[in-house]
Order: C-alpha cells, then sequence, then structure tokens
C-alpha cells in the first residue's frame, strides 16, 4: 500500500523526513543517538547533492543534440528524480534508516531535480531564447511565445506527476522481490557517508581554487562545490517552516528564492561587467554558472514540488501549483526580461 495517496492530506514531505532524522533506528551496535543521526543526514544530504548535480547535468548534455524531440534541458532530470521520489514514497513504510532516506528523497531527489532551471525554461519560451540544438531561433510573433511559455510548464507538470506515480507503481512490483538490507550494512554505509561526503566537498572546493579553464570542468567544479550549502538550505528552510501548514510554505519559499537569485546570476552572467568583460571575465563566468546549476540547482526542487502537488488536497494543489509557476515566471520577467528586452543578452564567456 502507498505510503500516502493522491488526494490525500499528507502535510509537509520535507517536515515528515524530518521527524524522521530525530528518531532512533536500529544499528549494528545499538540505537543511533540524535547527534549521530544529524551527522549522518548530513553527510547523505552533501554526498547525494553532489551526485543528484551530477547527473542532472550529465542527462541535461545527454539529452541535448539535434533533432532531440524536446528542448527542455532539464526535463529528463525532473522526470528521473520524480521517478526515484515516487520508488521512495512508496518504499517509506519499509525498514529503511532515517538518514539514508532522507538523503535519497531530499538530497539526490532534490538535487536532481531544478524547479529554477525549469521557470527559467518557461522564460526562455516567452522570450524566444528557448533553442534547439544546434543553438538557433526563428523569429515568431508573439502569440506563439505565449503557447511556447504555456507548453513548458504543461509538459514538465505532466511528466513529473506521471514519474511520481511509476515511481511508486515500480515500487510496489519490485520492494517484494529486494532483500531487506542488513543492519550491519546500514551502519558501514552510515559511517562510511561522512568522510566520503565532505571529503568530496572540500576536494571540489579546493580545486575551484584554482581556476578550471576548460568549460566542462568548471561547470562540474563550481557547480560540485556550490551544490550542498544549496541542498542543506533547502532542508533546513522546508524544515522550518513547512511543518502543521496545509500549504508547502518551506518548499515555496525556497523554490521563488531560487529562481530569483539564478535570473540575477544569469544577468550578471550575460551583461557587461568590470573592465567590459561580459560576465566579469571567464572565470567569473564560470563561477556564475555553478550558482545556477549548484546552488539554484539544489535550493530548487521539481521532486518534492510534485509529490506535495500530488498528496495535498485538491485546493491546496491547485493554488499551490499555480502560485508557484505563476509567481516563479513573474519573477524572471523582472529581473530577466529587464535585461533581455533592453540591452539583450550578451554571449557569454564560458559556454
Amino acid at each position: 500500500m502507498p505510503a500516502v495517496s493522491p488526494g490525500e492530506d499528507a502535510g509537509s514531505l520535507e517536515d515528515a523526513r524530518a521527524e524522521r532524522i530525530g528518531r532512533t533506528e536500529e544499528h549494528k551496535d545499538g540505537p543511533l543517538s540524535r547527534s549521530s543521526s544529524n551527522l549522518y543526514t548530513i553527510s547523505y544530504l552533501v554526498f547525494f547533492s553532489i551526485w543528484g548535480t551530477l547527473a542532472r547535468l550529465g542527462l541535461s548534455s545527454l539529452t541535448s543534440y539535434p533533432g532531440a524531440p524536446d528542448v527542455y534541458g532539464v526535463l529528463w532530470a525532473n522526470f528521473t528524480g520524480c521517478l526515484i521520489m515516487g520508488f521512495l514514497l512508496e518504499s517509506a513504510a519499509s525498514s529503511k534508516t532515517a538518514p539514508v532516506y532522507v538523503g535519497l528523497t531530499s538530497g539526490l531527489c532534490g538535487c536532481l531535480t531544478s524547479f529554477s532551471s525549469f521557470m527559467r525554461d518557461v522564460f526562455f519560451a516567452l522570450a524566444n531564447e528557448l533553442p534547439s540544438p544546434p543553438a538557433t531561433t526563428t523569429p515568431r510573433a508573439a502569440g506563439y511565445s505565449v503557447m511556447a511559455a504555456l507548453a513548458v510548464p504543461i509538459v514538465t507538470v505532466s511528466v513529473s506527476l506521471c514519474a511520481i506515480h511509476c515511481g511508486a507503481h515500480l515500487a510496489a512490483f519490485l520492494l517484494p522481490r529486494i532483500p531487506p538490507v542488513s543492519p550491519r550494512l546500514h551502519a558501514f554505509l552510515d559511517r562510511a557517508t561522512v568522510p566520503l561526503a565532505f571529503g568530496g566537498w572540500i576536494g571540489a572546493v579546493v580545486m575551484c581554487i584554482w581556476p578550471p579553464y576548460p568549460p566542462w570542468r568548471g561547470q562540474a567544479l563550481f557547480a560540485t562545490a556550490l551544490a550542498p550549502p544549496g541542498c542543506l538550505a533547502r532542508f533546513y528552510i522546508s524544515r522550518t517552516l513547512n511543518p502543521r501548514r496545509a500549504f508547502p510554505l518551506g518548499t515555496f519559499t525556497v523554490n521563488i528564492t531560487g529562481t530569483l537569485i539564478l535570473g540575477l546570476a544569469w544577468d550578471l552572467q550575460h551583461s557587461h561587467l568590470s573592465r567590459g568583460a561580459v560576465g566579469g571575465g571567464y572565470v567569473a563566468c564560470q563561477a556564475l554558472q555553478g550558482v545556477q546549476d549548484g546552488f539554484c540547482g539544489c535550493l530548487t526542487t521539481v521532486s518534492t514540488w510534485a509529490a506535495e502537488l500530488t498528496t495535498s488536497r485538491r485546493k491546496t494543489a491547485y493554488s499551490y501549483g499555480l502560485t508557484s509557476v505563476c509567481l516563479g515566471l513573474a519573477c524572471l520577467v523582472v529581473v530577466m526580461g529587464s535585461l533581455r528586452w533592453t540591452q539583450g543578452f550578451q554571449l557569454f564567456l564560458c559556454g
């Protein structure tokens, strides 16, 4: 039976996950203390935020090719993250430890999907800046741009909600056939994740000190270094603002805030800054790209948003979904539109 069902007022998913942190779990050496559980949870969030970000960038790159059936760079990543989220929601009642569950849902799924990148695609469609590979656009009437802007949220929301249900069905089929994980393996994974997570994060930060000139390296390194702060900020903001509210204020806040920050970073990256250089120079351009892909990509989430739409009451779901999309697009129209329809976007140096 699903952990939550469509139409059910499940409250806040982030809050439910946060409450699991304080719950003790059976370990090889006995119950975990609250401090140990919090340490492991943060470690899993850091670890999976890095891999979720890299997976999102990889999927966006793999699905951007001449003749691609979709031109929304983050659509495949949002589908994959929602599919995994649906699987995990279905398996929430099984014997899974709290830190791993929080890491997989808030860390992996939350960072594999990106609400801010989704809203950027909506704005690009409205502004006729959403190119098909190779990067070309064709002038069109304003009415077609409105239709394109409507198509992006319709397709993305439909695909994301469908993926949540597909993941639940996949879990219902596979879970009875998957053997349980032993407490000894749980304990090993928890302890091994601490050095792996913080070691990988510190390594990415150290490597960013020396300017990484190759475009792929700059994008991956800066995004990796900035992913954990965005993921942790989203987790704790949602944990603070979501409890006991039918409207998921925490997720709504981080999604809109992250969309605003992404719009500002995009403007800085595509305008003349110091000494007339677009984006402030090559390394500054890469850092701004890292803010968009890493920090904003992990601060915002589609998987939790879609899951909350699925599990909220119908009236709350409609108001939550429409308000999120409309306000997010309005923010980008003001922030990015002020540059697009005045000076125009300059070709950035690290593309």
